[in-house]
């Protein structure tokens, strides 16, 4: 009888390991960074939805030109302290008579070079303050788990009262994500912000972590039993990241801010669906505008339709700075 006990437990103890695991590989995958320099090697960066969605598929020539020119602008190092103890790094670059702050929060395992190399320039050209953010886990901020927003969002709400401490002019600032940025971005929102924040900016943002991940689980990857592959991955975040993947939810953020938001997304993305800022947009309770653009894929409606998105970021600014 004990040894039919031993043979039960012992095959139950294999299934749950094999249960597990499976769901630790999809956690390895999308939310640890072990080794920063060999992200950009891992095989899933190759899949089709990256590669197309990425503005070096249409635009390289505009994306290297941008990315070139940030480089060669003279940047203050910035740190702070995250609220979990994390050094985050950012890279300043003040304007000549500047009439704004605009900080600048990239996408999943992204840069502010990068995800801003082609509208970095416009801006600084037209008064803004930059302050390019490097999210936890990237360049050259500390961490090791990159948190969809749960934690991203806090440590944007940091910046914003770096920024407010050294804004001895009290010019206006505005938060500016791209992708996990946005979201960040909108979850910030919801939290309480300094005076000075006068408006927000979400490019291709997605609603929540749990939507985002159950899309590219089902659609990218193909995979089964989706919920319990989310149901595994939200225990390993809570387990050793430290967040809940509920707390990566745009909704919250949303349903509390009164300040106005200029939503943007390309209608043919396939990285981030625009189901996403669409939902965010009927979310959303404060002066709001969305512009989806026809044609752009993911992050790249600055490049598909130039004039129109410059245009209406500085309709946007010029109607908020005050």
């Amino acid at each position: 009888m004990k040894n039919k006990e031993i043979k039960i437990l012992g095959m139950a103890s294999a299934a749950f390991s094999v249960f597990m695991v499976s769901g630790w590989s999809f956690f390895e995958t999308m939310i640890r960074c072990k080794n920063k320099k060999k992200q950009t090697k891992k095989q899933w960066f190759r899949l089709s939805h990256t590669t197309i969605n990425h503005p070096r598929y249409k635009f390289e020539k505009e994306y290297e030109e941008g990315k070139a020119w940030c480089r060669e602008q003279y940047m203050q190092d910035c740190y702070i302290k995250s609220i979990d103890g994390l050094l985050l790094h950012a890279s300043y670059l003040p304007a000549k008579k500047a009439k704004r702050f605009v900080i600048l929060c990239h996408g999943y395992k992204g840069s502010g070079f990068g995800d801003f190399a082609y509208i970095a320039r416009f801006l600084h050209e037209n008064e803004c303050n930059l302050l390019f953010i490097d999210q936890r886990c990237c360049g050259e901020s500390k961490g090791e788990f990159i948190t969809f927003g749960a934690k991203e969002q806090h440590d944007i709400r940091e910046w914003a009262y770096f920024v407010s401490e050294r804004n001895h002019a009290k010019l206006p600032v505005y938060l500016y994500g791209e992708s996990m940025g946005a979201s960040s971005v909108l979850m910030a929102s919801g939290h309480k912000l300094p005076k000075e924040v006068r408006g927000l900016i979400a490019d291709c943002g997605f609603s929540s972590m749990k939507a985002q991940l159950r899309d590219i689980a089902a659609n990218w990857f193909h995979l089964n039993f989706v919920e319990l592959l989310l149901f595994r991955v939200d225990l390993f975040c809570r387990f050793f990241g430290g967040f809940a993947m509920k707390e990566a939810d745009a909704a919250a953020g949303l349903k509390r801010n009164k300040r106005p938001v200029l939503f943007f997304h390309g209608e043919k993305d396939t990285y981030v669906v625009p189901k996403n800022t669409k939902y965010n947009y009927t979310l959303c309770t404060a002066p709001k505008e969305i512009l989806i653009i026809p044609e752009a894929r993911h992050l790249c409606s600055a490049y598909e339709a130039p004039e129109l998105y410059r245009k209406k970021l500085l309709e946007f600014f010029n109607r908020y700075d005050g």
